[in-house]
């Protein structure tokens, strides 16, 4: 059972990873109203949100 935690880290991961591309591509389009929930949602998403939120020119 030594690699229960390991997997239960990657698949989080990934989630993550999947999650960011997703809201990468709604900030393209968005909306300023939209734009604001996106940065909310990276926020709680992500430790390194700040440095997304200025690459993606969101704020």
């Amino acid at each position: 059972m030594a690699g229960t935690e390991r997997q239960r880290e990657l698949r989080k991961r990934r989630h993550r990873t999947k999650k960011l591309e997703l809201l990468h591509k709604k900030s393209e389009k968005a909306s300023k109203t939209e734009k604001a929930t996106i940065i909310q949602k990276l926020r709680r998403l992500s430790p390194g949100a700040e440095q997304l939120i200025q690459a993606w020119k969101l704020a």
